[in-house]
């Protein structure tokens, strides 16, 4: 009997050859680098359930952005540790806070690198949760003004891209809304449109030091299980003026990330978050994996999923591997 007339074989014989034909290829332009700012100076805090990852006072944050810059990789998204805290998270749209000090650190010595803000109170409340809380309750509509303040102000200390990640019903709205108004309409909005109630947060929450204190973030967050119900949320931000969607986590739902792809003409991103991160480096640190290349291979399948921007903890060891 003769062997078939095809041979997939033929096109994987050389290097050369396999990366004439490759599908899907990274670079670091996809790649949006992730960073922790903290009050101080001179201060570098290693976090422990994030190997390689730090919290960075301003100074040392502008250093780092320069290094991003020369890597090729076009942003940075800041999360904010505030020195104090209370129940609404006001230190979050304090004009001179955390996160606005760093924009404009960061805008005034490192201006080619575009900086976005992740925009949530919970890294500044009491309760760590991502809205007001009230007998218990998450309250909705009463966040959305802390969320549009705290646009405002980032907006006003120079961002140039502001992320809402809370998953309060409205809030890409509101938020545009408000940009408008002050005089912003040209800042874009990065939404955390399909953000999924997840155990592979709990490093960052570490890191961020911004856990509930109390109950979960189920009544915010999506379940797990639903993927129609997925699409209904970027549909709805869509709807509401977002300029890029957002799916997160990225490695458990490349499923969500490939079906939004086929659903919206608006720029996709994924956050491959800290729990995906953490796990490599910890089956690496056992020697268990090869950590050049499972890093490698789950940005390649987030990308190969559809997705354009990828949030990343590796964004620098890979874009080294890439130059």
């Amino acid at each position: 009997m003769a062997f078939p007339i095809q041979r997939l074989r033929r096109l994987r014989q050389h290097e050369s050859m396999r990366r004439m034909v490759r599908e899907t290829t990274l670079s670091p332009s996809d790649f949006i680098y992730p960073l922790f700012v903290v009050e101080g100076q001179d201060r570098r805090e290693e976090i422990a359930s994030m190997p390689g990852q730090f919290r960075l006072s301003v100074d040392l944050l502008v250093k780092e952005a320069g290094e991003i810059l020369k890597l090729g990789i076009p942003a940075i998204i800041l999360f904010g540790i505030p020195a104090n805290k209370d129940e609404r998270g006001s230190s979050g749209w304090d004009p001179n806070g955390i996160v606005q000090r760093a924009i404009r650190a960061v805008k005034e010595q490192v201006p080619e690198l575009l900086v976005m803000t992740d925009v949530c109170i919970d890294e500044y409340t009491t309760h760590g949760h991502c809205g007001i809380v009230r007998n218990g309750k998450i309250l909705n509509d009463e966040t959305l003004e802390c969320l549009t303040l705290m646009a405002r102000t980032h907006a006003e200390a120079g961002a140039d891209m502001v992320a809402p990640s809370d998953m309060m019903d409205g809030r890409v709205a509101a938020i545009r809304t408000e940009l408008d108004r002050s005089g912003f309409s040209d800042l874009p909005i990065m939404a955390y449109a399909a953000k999924f109630s997840s155990c592979f947060y709990a490093p960052f929450r570490d890191a961020a030091f911004s856990s509930p204190q109390f109950g979960d973030r189920q009544s915010y967050q999506m379940d797990p299980a639903n993927a129609r119900e997925a699409l209904r949320e970027i549909e709805l931000d869509v709807e509401e003026g977002a300029d890029i969607v957002m799916v997160k986590p990225a490695l458990p739902y490349l499923d969500i990330i490939a079906t939004a792809r086929a659903r919206t003409l608006l720029p996709l991103a994924a956050y491959q978050v800290s729990g995906e991160y953490s796990m490599i480096k910890a089956a690496a640190q056992a020697g268990w994996l090869d950590e050049s290349r499972a890093m490698m291979e789950s940005l390649l399948a987030i990308k190969r999923a559809g997705a354009d921007l990828i949030l990343s903890y590796f964004a620098k060891d890979a874009a080294k591997l890439l130059h």
